[in-house]
Parts: C-alpha cells; sequence; structure tokens
C-alpha cells in the first residue's frame, strides 16, 4: 500500500527546514539503500552533510547501517573479507521503511527492516528523529533507534575491525558523512588530533568544518562498548561503531537501543564553547 506520506519528510524549527529526511531512496542495491537525512542545514542554512560522495559513493548523508550484520553487507561498498582484504560481493542488504508512527515539523517516527541479501529480515527498527531548539544560534537533531532481533537465532552486528582489518577501522552504527573538506576534530577528553580522536570515549566528540561557511557539530551519545569511529584527513565523518573491537550480540527476542544528540551550530567553535553547549543539553530521560 502506498505511503500517506512523500518519500522525504522535512524537519522544521518555525519556518526553517533544518532536516530532510528520505525514507524511500533511489539508490543501487550496492550501495546499501537506507532511509537517510540529507541535507542536514545550520540555522544560519550551512549544509553539513554529503551524499554519495566520489571517494565512499554509498555515504548517504546520516544514517544507521552495519558492514556485516550475520554476513550481509548493509553498509554499501566493498566488504572487507578476513586475510584476503576489500572485495566486491554480491552480499549487500538493504534497510526499508516499512510505515510511519508519527509524523510531526519538529519529530518523525517510523518503523523500518533490515533485510538480508536473500530477502530475509535480520531485524526490526523503530527509530525516532528529532529537531531541538537550543540558544546560542544552534539546534540539536536528537536519533534514537531500537533494533530488534525476531529471529529464533542471534543476530551479530560487525565490522572491517572485528573481521580483522587494522588501523581501528571499526565503523557501523549512527554515522555522518560531514560536508565536503578537511574539520577540526576534537573530544571531551582533550585530544585534538585524528588519531587521538578515533577510537576514544570520550564523552562527545566535536568537527568544526568551513564549507561553504564555518560550523560546528557536537556529537553525543556513546552506548555501553561503543567507541568514536573519526575521519577527518581521508574524508569527513563520524560514526558511533557499535563493534569497533568486539562482535555484538542480539539475542533472539531481545533488542538494542542507543540514542545519540547532534548539535548543530553556525561558526568555528573552540573546545570551551563546545564543553559549554554540551552540557547546555538537558539530561536524557
Amino acid at each position: 500500500m502506498a505511503s500517506a506520506f512523500p518519500e522525504v519528510a522535512s524537519l522544521r524549527l518555525g519556518d526553517v527546514v533544518v532536516a530532510e529526511y528520505v525514507t524511500e531512496p533511489d539508490v543501487d542495491p550496492a550501495r546499501g539503500p537506507r532511509p537517510y537525512l540529507h541535507p542536514v542545514r545550520t540555522l544560519g542554512a550551512t549544509v553539513v552533510t554529503d551524499i554519495l560522495p566520489e571517494d565512499h559513493p554509498h555515504h548517504l548523508g546520516v544514517s544507521v547501517a552495519m558492514q556485516d550484520v550475520n554476513g550481509t553487507n548493509l553498509w554499501g561498498g566493498r566488504t572487507y573479507v578476513r586475510d584476503v582484504g576489500y572485495e566486491w560481493r554480491d552480499d549487500h542488504g538493504r534497510i526499508e521503511h516499512v510505515a510511519w508512527v508519527g509524523r510531526r515539523d519538529r519529530l518523525l517516527v517510523n518503523r523500518l527492516r533490515w533485510y538480508s541479501s536473500d530477502g530475509r529480515t535480520l531485524l526490526d527498527e523503530e527509530r525516532t528523529v528529532a529537531a531541538v531548539e537550543m540558544a546560542d544560534g544552534a539546534w540539536s537533531l536528537d536519533i534514537s533507534y531500537r533494533l530488534v532481533n525476531p529471529n529464533p537465532d542471534p543476530v551479530t552486528l560487525g565490522s572491517p575491525a572485528t573481521n580483522g582489518r587494522p588501523g581501528r577501522a571499526g565503523y557501523g552504527g549512527f554515522f555522518w558523512r560531514l560536508a565536503p573538506g578537511v574539520p577540526d576534530v576534537f573530544d571531551a577528553d582533550g585530544a585534538t588530533v585524528e588519531e587521538d580522536v578515533n577510537g576514544s570515549a570520550a564523552g562527545w566528540v566535536a568537527a568544526a568544518g568551513a564549507n561553504p561557511a564555518p560550523y560546528t557539530l557536537v556529537f553525543t551519545g556513546l552506548g555501553e562498548g561503543d567507541r568514536w569511529f573519526v575521519r577527518a584527513a581521508e574524508y569527513p565523518g563520524v560514526c558511533v561503531a557499535l563493534a569497533f573491537e568486539r562482535v555484538r550480540r542480539i539475542e533472539p527476542g531481545r533488542s538494542l537501543t542507543r540514542r545519540h544528540r547532534v548539535i548543530v551550530a553556525d561558526g568555528h567553535r573552540t573546545p570551551d564553547e563546545v564543553a559549554a553547549l554540551a552540557s547546555s543539553l538537558p539530561p536524557v530521560g
């Protein structure tokens, strides 16, 4: 049955469209089709996401995906194979929008389903995406998701790192592909270079870029066992990595829940300013 809503839903703060949520993307199967947010904008209208970039055309704005879910690649692109490296394989699944639960200017709630490469259901998901006003010319994107295993056997979530890739390449989970350019990255523990920020478990990670105008993103919301996966020089991206070092299992009938809040601000904010912004987020209820 056709959806009662269009394929693109907008998040608004007043008259400003701060993000667009594409629920039924027209994406090549090898790029991991999945709902995504793009463009995401500051209140000053600077776009802070990227989609289908030439270096990694399977990066889709802001999305949730894993490279290895019971052997299915839901991230898109090549699959990392232990003792071999990256290979093109016929193992791509997809994440589909199933139904809207709620839709308002500042709040979008939908159900999704994760499918294997042969069309079997891997996981059911409910996702909430909200826009929240903040002071000091900023707003926050509040996204939460719950992955439920409806199968009689465990579902495993893995990454290139858990499949043997060196270099702390444990990506997979909530991922934000930033606008083109090389951002400054730093975290709440004082790390100021990519090599130290990547893999950290700090309370927040910030990325400050300038394309086309200066902006700062502040990422929060690590769950138990998660790590920050951060890239700046090779490409700009931040991920809350669910399987940075170890495979994660979701037992039959059980679920995995995460909530992330990303502050979206105009201007290049200093570490002290970022810390103040992060501390102004209300406690998670």
